[in-house]
């Protein structure tokens, strides 16, 4: 790494921070010939393939999607055949491509062809029969059934139809059901085994529920079928890795660090980090991802200890993406660091041989980005707190305006990574500050369910005594602090404004929530009956009335009226999570009242802006908001 500049960096233009990749998604073919990423074609990011030793220029196109970028494909057990993942517009209603290796130019195919409002999740090739892989749909609108698909034909078989929207097998390496997961009507999350000759149930283990409150995860079918793989809490405040025996119910510690949790970012959504790694030639889980001031990776596995011992002289990053041949002596890894985002290597444990692949962005200088350092303080009642501050380089750290940036979920967290939004705000002068807030994942079981009832109430107490920390000390000016968030995060900088109106000078809603009663009512069918433990338990549930009440006290809309605060808004279209009437409800009531308020609406995106254009468009806006009232 260079070192820190001196003297405040070069403008650096927000085209560089939010274009797509040069480079990014690598990953390595089952037999180790050739090598997979994702680079710029007409407009947007497509799949290229290309030998491990050739270069770029030798690199094919082998997608042609010029609508939408493709973030996340598959390798097949088959040379011939790739498979890719795309929605429409950001609508989340996912198919499964694939594309023929030895005819790249030809058209791709929709291996499952959905009616509109249904979707795909995951594709596992099937070891038990080749040329096949595993996806689960809901065809049947409520239920995501588990589906066989023979790639090269497209013939699509039923292999486990889901007897309940609340539960689902899980089924070992040969597609058998061996586990089932299910939510019991009181929230706890039940794990029974399935028996291969019958089908019936033998309970095994029942675990709490709002302490998972976006499901159990991981649920990992040991590769000989006789365990199963969860995160648990067990007599523990931190997050483990545990094995439940299917024969004897026994539980066994896989993997835990103390005073640290299992990181489940992974299931949130593609490109975050997994929560496990696992073994390309054995399916067992060769190392777990654990919270930290910088990610942890624990490594189970001898001969992974060797490659990741070798993988660290790589880089002084964190190891993101990991990928090998059948063999596991050739890998494809990808680092995470705050200024030095998805270097990615090639690296082969036979020979000793490494060379660096690609950096996704190489015109940035680490040099001219910003630090992102981990920071503590305590909460108004006590809870400890964990978050990251981000200051300009080059400038002296004291009484800068300060933007409070907000995570989404509520369950999820932030983490020490490269953010082009906080590199963003920082190359402008400002200094940035991210707080693990009550509710967000990955600091405990205490810390997540402390956020019970406490949205507009402690949630939001934790962020003001986080922009009151950073005043005290002394890196932030009181005058000058802006509140900016996406999804729960744009409902929190909405909370901001109406709940305490005088403390934020400018602020920036992005895909947020503004009435908690109806977001809940406009979410997809299918996704009701699993939010026992989110939701409904953390804030409550529409249908009664009295709960239905108390969540319109805590919306911003009923508060609407004690906005005076400098507003953005940003919605797309196509949102089937906050649906375009959150945003449209708050503009329009702003507007009645003749209080000036700028509404972004890009008709081609749905739960946050994926177009490269879209982003600029977005990021100039938030540029000049927050120079005119920071």
């Amino acid at each position: 790494m260079t070192t820190q500049l001196a003297d405040p960096p070069r403008r650096i233009d927000a085209e560089e921070f939010f274009a797509d990749p040069v480079f990014a998604g690598a990953s390595i073919s089952p037999d180790g010939t050739r090598l997979a990423y994702l680079a710029p074609m007409h407009g947007r990011t497509n799949v290229w393939i290309r030998g491990i030793d050739q270069r770029h220029e030798d690199a094919v196109c082998v997608t042609h999607d010029a609508r939408r970028g493709i973030h996340t494909y598959h390798w097949t057990d088959d040379p011939r055949w790739l498979l890719y993942e795309q929605d429409t517009d950001g609508n989340e209603d996912w198919h499964l491509y694939r594309v023929d290796l030895d005819a790249p130019d030809e058209p791709a195919v929709d291996l499952t062809p959905l009616p509109p409002g249904s979707r795909m999740l995951g594709a596992e090739p099937m070891k038990s029969v080749p040329g096949s892989v595993l996806v689960s749909m809901n065809r049947r609108p409520m239920f995501f059934d588990l589906f066989r698909i023979d790639v090269a034909t497209g013939e699509t078989t039923t292999l486990l139809e889901q007897p309940d929207p609340k539960g689902g097998y899980l089924v070992d390496r040969e597609a058998r059901p061996a586990f089932y997961s299910a939510l019991a009507d009181d929230g706890t999350h039940e794990f029974h085994a399935v028996d291969p000759d019958t089908g019936d149930l033998r309970f095994l283990r029942r675990q709490g529920g709002p302490e998972h409150p976006v499901g159990v995860h991981p649920q990992l079918v040991t590769p000989d079928g006789q365990g199963l793989l969860v995160g648990a809490y067990q007599d523990s405040d931190d997050l483990r890795l545990v094995r439940i025996d299917r024969t004897t119910g026994e539980e066994t510690v896989v993997a835990a660090v103390d005073g640290h949790s299992l990181c489940t970012l992974g299931p949130v959504g593609p490109g975050l980090p997994p929560t496990v790694f696992t073994s390309k030639r054995t399916g067992e889980v060769i190392a777990a991802r654990f919270v930290g001031d910088r990610p942890i990776i624990e490594v189970l596995d001898p001969h992974f200890a060797e490659v990741h011992a070798a993988l660290s002289e790589l880089s002084d990053g964190v190891l993101g993406s990991v990928s090998s041949d059948e063999s596991e002596q050739r890998w494809v890894v990808s680092f995470i660091h705050d200024r030095e985002p998805g270097a990615t290597w090639f690296y082969d444990h036979g020979t000793g041989e490494s060379r660096l692949l690609f950096r996704p962005y190489p015109e940035l200088d680490p040099a001219e980005l910003a630090p992102m350092t981990p920071v503590h303080f305590p909460a108004r009642d006590g809870l400890p707190l964990h978050g990251f501050l981000t200051l300009p380089v080059g400038v002296e750290p004291e009484r800068l305006p300060l933007v409070l940036l907000v995570h989404g979920g509520p369950w999820a967290h932030d983490t020490w990574s490269y953010d082009p939004s906080v590199q963003f705000l920082a190359n402008r002068g400002y200094a940035v500050l991210q707080v693990n807030f009550r509710g967000s994942t990955g600091y405990g079981k205490r810390h997540l369910t402390s956020a019970i009832g406490e949205l507009a109430g402690k949630m939001h107490d934790d962020l003001i005594d986080a922009a009151d920390w950073a005043v005290e000390q002394g890196c932030a000016h009181r005058d000058r602090i802006g509140v900016f968030g996406g999804s729960y995060g744009g409902y929190a900088a909405l909370v901001g404004i109406t709940v305490t109106p005088d403390r934020f000078a400018a602020a920036v809603d992005y895909v947020g929530i503004s009435n908690l009663a109806n977001f809940m009512r406009t979410l997809p069918p299918f996704v009701r009956p699993h939010m026992a433990n989110n939701w409904y338990r953390y804030v409550g549930d529409p249908a009664d009335p009295a709960q239905e009440a108390d969540m319109l006290a805590r919306s911003p809309i009923a508060m609407v009226d004690q906005i005076r605060t400098p507003l953005l808004v940003a919605q797309g279209a196509n949102d089937v999570r906050v649906v375009q009437e959150e945003s449209d409800n708050i503009v329009e009531s702003l507007r009645a009242r003749g209080v000036p308020v700028e509404y972004l609406v890009a008709e081609d995106e749905g739960h946050g802006f994926a177009n490269p254009e879209n982003q600029f468009r977005l990021y100039r806006a938030i540029e000049r908001h927050f120079a005119e009232h920071l």
